[in-house]
C-alpha cells in the first residue's frame, strides 16, 4: 500500500497497524532487542518530529522515531488544539507536504463522513466552520491521516515507530550525541538508540537537557537581545502557559455534570494577578483583549449564536449542519479558551515534583471550567449552567476527557548559531528602519529553509505578564537558527530553535514547526548523501544554495511574495 491506500482506511483499521495495543506484535525492536541503530533518531513525535520522520524516510533514510504519549502528531492530536495558520495558507506559505497534510485531512472526512452534497463539494471544507482555523477538525484525524503517511515506510522496515517511549538518558562523547537511552512507558523496559544524528522533537526540548545541549529557558533580557518587549532582566522561569484542551458536545435535557474536581473553589474564585491587570475573575465571560487588553466580553451557547464571540464556534471540530440530518446529536466544540490557560507555575526547568504539581493544576483548572459550564456558568434568562454539555473523552483519545498532553507553547530552545530578534520581524520596527517607498518586509535571510506567518502571541504568563501581541511581517526560517553553536549532530525541530521567548510566539505554530522539522529531516538527508557536515553546509555559500534548491525541489518556499503584515 502507499499513503493514498492507507487513507482509505477508517481509523480503526488504521490504527491497529502501526499503534501498539492488545498484544499487537508492531515492533521487532520492542520485542526482540535492547538496541536499535538508524541513519536519524528522531526523539519526539510532535508536528515537527514526524515532518522531520516523513523527509528523510522519503530521501531513503533509516528512521526511528520515539513519542511519549499513545499518539503522534503532537499540537494536531495529542494536545487536540486544530491548526492556527495566516490567511494566504490556502494558497501560499507552507511546504508542499504540510498542504498536503490538509488536503488529505479534507480528503479523510469526504471519504469517510456523511457529508452533506454542499459540504463534501466544498474546495475548502472546514468540518468544524470554526472562527479560528480554516481547518478545524479532530484530532484522531489528523492522527489518522499521519499515520497513513508513514504506514509504507513502517511496513517496508524503513521506520521504527516508538510510541509510549520516554527518553531518560543520553550518552555524548564530547561535542557528539552517542546514544539516547529510552524507557517504555508500558513494560518498563529500556532500549538504547544510536544514530548518525539525533533530533530533538519533544514538546519541551527534553533531549537538549539530557544530552546538555546549550539551551535557553523562559525570558532573555533587554540587555541579552535589546528587543523593545523585553524585561530588564532575564526570567528563566517566566513561561507561557500551559493549556489542557477537551472537546464537550450537547446533550440538551440530559444531565453528563463531571464529579466536582478538588480544587474547584478555588479555581472558581480565582481573580488573576497579571501585569497589565485582568478585568475580574478567570471563570467568567470576560477576559482581557490580547492587542489592547481592554476589557472583553465573549458569549457562551451551544444552541444559539450567541452575542459578540460565541466561544462554543472558536475551536469547533463538527459543525453538524454540514453533515447529513440524524448524523450527530449536536456540534463538538474543542475547549481551548483563555479560561483554562494555566499561568501558575513553569514546567521547565524546575524539579520533577514542581512539575508534577504544575501539570495537575492545570488539570484541575479545566476540569474546574467544565463543572463551572455545567453548573454555574451565567446563561440567559438569568439561568445557571448547561448539564447537558458531555466531556468527550474518544475525540482526544483520553480516560480522564482531556487531551493525552498539554498544549506546549514554549520549550527549552538551543543556544543557536543565529537567533531570531523581535527586531527581525515586528512591523512596528521595521516600519522604521525600512525607507519609505522600499516593501515593507521582516529581514531577508539569506540562508532561509522556510517560510511563516503569525502575529507574536504570547499568552499570559507565569511571572505574571498579561499577552503580549504585537504584530509581526510574514518571517522566513534561517538556517542558523537550526545549527546549535557546539553540539555537531543534534538538531532542533519543532518550538526549540533559536528563536527568544518572544520570537517563539510567532514561530511556535503549526505550519511553522512542520516547516523546520521538514527542513531539519531534509538537512541531515543532504548531509548524508553529499558527504557533508549541516554546519558545513550553512557556512559555505556555494554549498548552501545546493541545499536551498534541494528544499525547493522537495517543495519548501523560501521566500515571501508582497502581501500585507498581520
Amino acid at each position: 500500500m502507499d499513503r493514498r491506500q492507507y487513507l482509505g482506511l477508517s481509523f480503526a483499521q488504521l490504527t491497529p497497524l502501526l499503534i501498539p495495543g492488545n498484544g499487537y506484535s508492531w515492533s521487532a525492536v520492542q520485542n526482540a532487542t535492547k538496541e536499535a541503530h538508524a541513519d536519524i533518531v528522531i526523539v519526539g513525535g510532535s508536528v515537527g518530529g514526524v515532518a522531520a520522520a516523513l523527509a528523510a524516510c522519503r530521501n531513503q533514510l533509516k528512521v526511528i522515531l520515539t513519542e511519549e504519549t499513545r499518539w503522534i502528531g503532537g499540537q494536531l492530536t495529542s494536545q487536540a488544539v486544530p491548526p492556527d495558520e495566516h490567511p494566504w495558507i490556502e494558497q501560499f506559505g507552507c511546504t508542499r507536504n504540510y498542504r498536503q497534510f490538509r488536503d488529505d485531512v479534507r480528503a479523510y472526512y469526504r471519504r469517510h463522513y456523511p457529508l452533506t452534497e454542499a459540504a463534501r463539494a466544498n474546495r475548502y471544507l472546514n468540518p468544524g466552520n470554526a472562527n479560528v482555523s480554516r481547518l478545524c477538525h479532530e484530532p484522531r484525524v489528523a492522527l489518522a491521516v499521519l499515520l497513513a503517511s508513514l504506514a509504507p515506510y513502517v511496513s517496508s522496515g524503513q521506520l521504527t515507530l516508538l510510541t509510549e517511549h520516554r527518553p531518560i538518558r543520553a550518552e555524548v562523547d564530547r561535542d557528539q550525541v552517542k546514544s539516547v537511552q529510552l524507557l517504555n512507558q508500558q513494560t518498563g523496559k529500556e532500549i538504547g538508540v544510536t544514530a548518525k544524528y539525533f533530533v530533538d522533537a519533544t514538546e519541551l526540548g527534553e533531549l537538549l537537557s539530557l544530552s546538555k545541549t546549550e539551551s535557553v529557558i523562559g525570558f532573555e533580557s533587554q540587555k541579552q537581545t535589546s528587543e523593545p518587549s523585553a524585561p530588564a532582566k532575564a526570567e528563566p522561569l517566566n513561561q507561557q502557559a500551559i493549556t489542557f484542551c477537551f472537546a464537550l458536545d450537547y446533550r440538551q435535557n440530559e444531565n453528563h455534570t463531571i464529579e466536582k474536581p478538588e480544587q474547584y473553589a478555588f479555581w472558581r474564585d480565582y481573580i488573576p494577578q497579571l501585569k497589565p491587570s485582568w478585568p475580574g475573575k478567570l471563570l467568567s465571560w470576560e477576559m482581557s483583549e490580547p492587542v489592547r487588553l481592554n476589557k472583553r466580553q465573549v458569549s457562551f451557547s451551544p444552541t444559539t449564536a450567541g452575542t459578540g464571540l460565541n466561544l462554543w464556534h472558536y475551536r469547533r471540530l463538527i459543525d453538524r449542519s454540514q453533515f447529513t440530518e440524524g448524523s450527530y446529536a449536536s456540534d463538538i466544540t474543542l475547549v481551548n479558551w483563555p479560561q483554562n490557560d494555566y499561568w501558575l507555575g513553569p514546567i521547565v526547568g524546575v524539579s520533577d515534583a514542581e512539575k508534577k504539581k504544575h501539570l495537575e493544576g492545570a488539570k484541575q483548572l479545566s476540569k474546574s471550567l467544565i463543572y463551572w459550564l455545567q453548573t454555574e456558568a451565567p446563561r440567559e434568562g438569568d439561568k445557571q449552567g448547561w448539564p447537558g454539555l458531555k466531556l468527550r473523552g474518544d475525540i482526544v483519545g483520553s480516560e480522564d476527557g482531556l487531551a493525552l498532553y498539554p498544549y506546549i507553547r514554549e520549550s527549552r530552545r538551543i543556544v543557536a548559531k543565529f537567533t531570531i530578534l523581535e527586531q527581525h520581524v515586528s512591523t512596528a520596527i521595521r516600519q522604521k528602519e525600512i525607507p519609505k517607498g522600499q516593501a515593507l518586509r521582516a529581514v531577508s535571510f539569506a540562508d532561509s529553509v522556510g517560510i511563516g506567518s503569525y502575529r507574536i502571541d504570547l499568552h499570559p504568563s507565569t511571572a505574571g505578564n498579561n499577552y503580549i501581541d504585537v504584530s509581526s511581517l510574514p518571517f522566513q526560517i534561517p538556517l542558523g537558527a537550526l545549527i546549535p553553536i557546539r553540539v555537531k549532530n543534534l538538531f532542533p525541530a519543532c518550538k526549540n530553535i533559536g528563536t527568544t521567548h518572544i520570537t517563539n510566539g510567532c514561530y511556535r505554530l503549526h505550519p511553522v514547526e512542520w516547516n523546520i522539522g521538514e527542513a531539519v529531516g531534509l538537512l541531515l538527508a543532504y548531509s548524508i548523501k553529499q558527504k557533508q557536515i549541516p554546519q558545513g553546509i550553512s557556512e559555505k555559500p556555494p554549498l548552501l544554495k545546493m541545499f536551498q534548491q534541494f528544499l525547493i525541489r522537495n517543495g519548501i518556499e523560501l521566500r515571501w511574495p508582497e502581501i500585507t503584515p498581520r
